[in-house]
């Protein structure tokens, strides 16, 4: 984030999707923007926070029909649901708005019709898959196929099984209708594209140079750049959505008009409030997005190039958050694994505050998130309970019990210090989107005020020098309300709780840090205090996982049945609640979720791996194995390099020699049939009986890197 603090700031999360329950999968983009927004204001930022729900889109239309309701109906629902499950977790946007709010339908027209007017959008005649069977064009969701780049079975606007890459209309091979099952068939329609490839220059100095953020969002766009953009079509075969200008039959595909409504909700916010939205979209205020990381593509290259093309400001900084497995399994509601947060979390009593708490505190933003009961139970227990709650507890009991009111005494140096140390380290932390640094900070804090209370022995010097103790304490409920100011934005009630607890005078949540070292007023009275975190106990806990364990049987015992029947009906049982392939939310709507066995990783995950180009000098066959080759390969080294590769059975020796292959070269050593191996020589198989090498298709000298 830049650290201009004149600048007003624009905070926004991805749009949940309005076609199905809030799971923890969600909060991993929206808890952490709550926290970055609250700890702005606790920096004195003048920032506002908007959201809304995302409307539009296939899997919205056909959900609706399925359940024999329109579209609007099932939106105000799920509408309804987000609302009140952010405003259960602390979560408080400015603005809550939907895609299909006429501020929406306005701007996104706007947008759209400037970019027709400086010529970067124009008509093309496109093939669409079409359903002979339901009459009808099939756009995105209402159509699978075979992904063209990698050959796994895909959606129509996503390889979502396999590569991850955005495909557009016509793209698919072997369409098949999702409606009715039946084979699709491709038919020409004329449709409106964008521009896309114009900006690729653009958009690599602005990935490079300006955009900040986390780097994963950064590296995963430049990679796309890279390989080259290609023009975007805009316009989907729907009723539902947002018209295209002058033509009745098309609407705005959902992510055009999705994005804009982080534009929209703003003017509805500045409505609201009297204020201008404006100072973000067409000044130099910060714009900053949360994002799941499986939209990145979308925000760093889709919505920069629109805005730029239609002369509106653009994203400052993009914030994409880890994935989220479920007790160590890849997040799938298919499989069972997926935690609800109402009917698992909220309707069993818990506390949303302990939920934000491990959200920010388990890991780095950026990397993989684990969500474990009992590891929620341990950091609860080990961390809220036993050092910031028992610091808390423990130092208003004695408080309150000893003096009845906050005693007399001054800051000592070393708590000021450790204080201010505190604050700095928190706001670089957030400043960085580190969340779990900022926390640990914080906690760090409490455990130095366990230490401090414990050393000097109150219960002692209480007795033999009462005004000595009265400082001690004094010190120690000075560190318990720069505790409170600094764990706000993660713990918003318990810490309201804790602050008047305290006594303290005005609204924990619009406190600064800076009030952390104003000193406190001797004298102010206060309540007897409250427990803040209470343990979380084994028979709980227990309780949950058995809830999980039986969902993923029940999970099991469904796709087991499911492949008892016809293929036809296989992928129609195997989807959560019963909805066809096509109802399934977008994936902006479950953050983290795989259905794939290997999980997505991150471009900085990808450049670890050194491939290089190697020309191969020498293949002998290993005497003690019928599979196994030594081969000697040029890498670009002084020497050349040994690997064992099980490739006997498909080529003779003879015919690697002098070919150039590709090797992963960074491999940990190790010895096949008494051989060292130091790399590993990359091949390809059908899954059958053909296996092959992969080699490069020009000429390329040794130790040409992969990238």
């Amino acid at each position: 984030m830049s650290k201009s603090s004149d600048k007003p700031v624009l905070v926004t999360c991805g749009l949940p999707y309005a076609n199905g329950k809030a799971h923890v999968g969600h909060l991993r983009t929206y808890v952490p923007a709550d926290i970055f927004v609250r700890a702005l204001k606790k920096e004195g930022r003048d920032v506002t926070f908007v959201c809304g729900s995302d409307t539009h889109g296939t899997p919205i239309v056909v959900n609706a029909e399925q359940l024999g309701i329109t579209p609007g109906e099932l939106v105000e629902t799920y509408h309804k649901h987000f609302d009140e499950t952010f405003k259960q977790l602390g979560v408080n946007f400015d603005a809550f708005g939907t895609t299909d709010d006429p501020e929406n339908h306005n701007r996104t027209l706007d947008i759209v019709n400037k970019l027709i007017e400086k010529d970067y959008v124009y008509p093309k005649t496109i093939e669409i898959a079409y359903c002979p069977k339901c009459d009808r064009f099939l756009p995105d969701r209402y159509v699978e196929g075979t992904c063209p780049h990698c050959g796994e079975t895909a959606r129509g606007d996503e390889c979502d099984q396999g590569c991850g890459k955005h495909l557009e209309p016509g793209e698919l091979k072997s369409p098949v209708c999702t409606i009715c099952g039946g084979p699709a068939e491709y038919r020409k329609q004329e449709h409106f594209f964008f521009k896309l490839s114009e900006f690729s220059d653009y958009l690599m100095n602005y990935l490079s140079n300006e955009l900040g953020g986390t780097t994963n969002a950064r590296n995963y766009a430049l990679g796309w750049v890279k390989q080259g953009l290609e023009d975007w079509c805009i316009t989907r075969n729907l009723e539902w959505g947002v018209k295209f200008p002058g033509h009745d039959d098309l609407v705005v595909y959902v992510w055009v008009d999705a994005p804009i409504g982080y534009m929209a909700f703003t003017e509805e916010w500045a409505t609201q409030a009297n204020d201008s939205w404006e100072k973000y979209w067409k000044g130099d205020g910060e714009i900053i997005h949360f994002i799941g990381g499986d939209i990145t593509y979308h925000h760093c290259i889709f919505w920069p190039a629109m805005l730029k093309g239609a002369d509106y400001s653009v994203p400052t900084d993009v914030v994409a958050s880890g994935m989220v497995k479920i007790e160590d399994k890849t997040f799938s509601k298919t499989r069972g694994y997926v935690v609800w947060v109402g009917e698992d979390y909220l309707d069993h009593g818990f506390h949303p505050d302990i939920l934000r708490y491990y959200l920010a505190s388990y890991t780095s933003h950026t990397k993989e998130l684990n969500f474990s009961w009992r590891v929620l139970q341990e950091k609860i227990n080990t961390e809220l309970v036993a050092v910031l709650g028992n610091f808390l507890y423990r130092t208003m009991l004695f408080a309150f019990k000893n003096y009845g009111e906050i005693p007399k005494g001054e800051i000592e140096p070393e708590v000021k210090e450790k204080i201010e140390t505190a604050i700095n380290e928190v706001k670089a932390a957030m400043d960085e989107y580190e969340f779990k640094k900022a926390v640990d900070t914080a906690m760090a804090l409490a455990s130095f005020g366990n230490i401090y209370f414990q050393s000097h022995e109150p219960w002692k010097l209480v007795k033999e020098d009462k005004e000595a103790c009265g400082q001690v304490l004094y010190n120690c409920l000075q560190l318990g309300k720069a505790l409170t100011l600094l764990f706000e934005p993660v713990l918003p009630g318990s810490m309201e709780n804790a602050w008047k607890g305290l006594g303290l005078e005005g609204d924990v949540h619009e406190a600064q840090y800076s009030d952390a070292l104003v000193p406190l007023k001797a004298g102010s009275g206060f309540a007897k205090p409250k427990i803040l975190f209470t343990k979380l106990e084994d028979d709980k806990i227990g309780e949950m996982e058995e809830i999980s364990s039986e969902r993923v049987r029940i999970a099991i015992a469904k796709q087991s049945g499911a492949k008892e029947d016809e293929k036809g009906k296989e992928k129609e049982v195997s989807k959560s609640e019963g909805k066809p392939p096509a109802a399934e939310e977008k994936t902006e709507a479950k953050p983290g979720e795989e259905e794939e066995t290997l999980p997505q990783i991150e471009y900085d995950d990808f450049a670890k791996l050194d491939i290089r180009v190697g020309k191969v000098l020498v293949v002998e066959k290993i005497k003690k194995s019928k599979k196994l080759l030594r081969i000697e390969v040029d890498i670009g080294e002084p020497e050349p390099r040994q690997i064992v590769a099980g490739m006997a059975p498909y080529y003779d020796p003879e015919e690697l020699v002098g070919k150039n292959i590709i090797v992963l070269a960074n491999l940990k050593p190790t010895k096949l049939c008494g051989v060292k191996s130091n790399g590993m020589m990359l091949a390809a198989d059908d899954g059958g009986d053909i296996v092959a090498a992969l080699m490069p298709d020009k000429e390329l000298k040794p130790g040409s890197r992969i990238r």
